[in-house]
């Protein structure tokens, strides 16, 4: 006899993705915990490789269509299924308003999916919750709201800072329950919440089990051009990374200072990157990794001597929230340059746990690269201090015992 179907759905724009461990961590460790739920996606992978937290995963997954042309029967369905809901006339004015402010084929798009879900969750679904609060969010409400469950959120970042004050306000609203990992997200959410004390501050850490002590580093001191000082940055090449910047502020290092830096993870300004290395004469010193998988980014973290991530606002708003890269450099006591941006002074203090620039300011980040690369006592001094920070503050098991309750009151209270 098969198991019943979980109670819960957790919902994402796509799984597995690389680039979203603390999603994989609270999947993983809510299912440690003993919840049973199902995923949902709306995207298929993109990424060759899957972490090992990925493949500890055991939850059903399902994956909705990605473009409702290439699923027309699932679509079909949907429309059929949504004819004999009670809500549906509730759930059109909602749409229709969304799309009178929104007329975009991705709002569309956003309806069929919803349609999708709300036909093929299983009957005893009681509670739905979701990654992100703009694309999926849209398709969670609208099938919470057709199949008449409750629903609740976990806020990012480019998810708070890209969508519209509107579209958060009355999802806000329309949510059970929310949760963001940043104090910037967390203010930027409770502005629109008019008073409602919906959405609550909760880190989301790091679980320490997947991480080895720090290891010892060698004293480089850049002064050796055979023993360079190792920098590593880890983030998708776009905007919000800064990683334009970082390259900038590399031209600008005295030439007698001897380094490598390594890049992991992929995105759509690879190829820019490199040519902006080539221009600047620093292709050379740099090896771009590419995405790589949770073992591969931890040996990079135990071979390098710095971290360095400049974050910054991207054009449309976009930025950072807490980047779980920080906290992993932590775990093996790396020394942080980073921007003072965003969530990043929430985990690192100037001068305690690392260095912080502002956003943008290629000098001010060169002089303080500068300064740590050729003082490798103060680097492990910082880097030390990083490690205490995470196992003394931003350990996983609070958040996550936080999350597992909620949903478990939110299950309880859906009967």
């Amino acid at each position: 006899m098969s198991a019943p179907a979980p109670r819960l759905a957790i919902a994402m724009k796509g799984y597995p993705r690389l680039s979203e461990t603390f999603i994989a961590q609270e999947l993983l460790g809510l299912q440690e915990r003993g919840l049973s739920f199902a995923i949902w996606s709306l995207r298929q992978p993109t990424d060759a490789d899957r972490h090992l937290m990925h493949k500890a995963i055991t939850a059903p997954l399902h994956y909705l269509p990605e473009y409702l042309r290439d699923a027309p029967k699932r679509v079909l369905r949907g429309v059929f299924g949504a004819l004999l809901r009670p809500a549906l006339p509730r759930l059109l004015l909602v749409f229709l308003r969304d799309l009178i402010r929104d007329p975009t084929r991705n709002r569309l798009r956003r309806f069929g999916q919803a349609l999708v879900m709300a036909h093929e969750l299983p009957p005893g679904t009681a509670h739905l919750h979701v990654h992100f609060l703009h694309t999926p969010a849209s398709v969670v409400r609208y099938a919470a709201l057709l199949r008449g469950l409750s629903w609740s959120f976990s806020a990012h970042a480019k998810d708070i800072w890209t969508t519209p004050d509107w579209e958060k306000r009355e999802k806000i609203a329309a949510a059970a329950w929310g949760v963001t990992c940043t104090r910037d997200g967390h203010g930027e959410l409770m502005r629109l919440s008019d008073g409602a004390q919906k959405v609550t501050l909760l880190y989301h850490g790091l679980d320490l089990r997947r991480f080895p002590d720090p290891p010892v580093r060698p004293p480089r001191d850049g002064a050796d051009p055979g023993e360079p000082v190792r920098l590593l940055s880890i983030g998708r090449a776009v905007a919000k990374k800064g990683f334009d910047d970082l390259l900038a502020a590399l031209a600008l290092l005295p030439t007698g200072l001897h380094w490598r830096l390594v890049h992991i993870g992929g995105g759509e300004l690879m190829a820019s990157l490199k040519r902006q290395a080539q221009v600047l004469g620093l292709a050379d010193r740099i090896e771009w990794r590419g995405a790589q998988a949770q073992e591969a980014v931890i040996a990079a973290l135990r071979e390098a001597d710095l971290f360095v991530l400049p974050s910054k606002q991207a054009g449309d708003g976009d930025r950072d929230g807490l980047p779980n890269v920080v906290m992993e450099a932590a775990s093996q006591g790396l020394a942080i340059v980073a921007t003072r941006f965003a969530g990043i002074p929430e985990f690192v203090t100037d001068g305690v746990e690392g260095l912080l620039v502002p956003p943008g300011d290629h000098a001010a980040l060169a002089r303080a690269l500068a300064a740590l690369m050729g003082a490798p006592a103060r680097r492990q001094a910082l880097g030390a201090a990083a490690h205490r920070r995470l196992v003394d503050d931003f350990a996983a098991d609070a958040g996550l015992d936080r999350v597992h309750r909620a949903l478990l009151r939110a299950l309880a209270e859906a009967g």
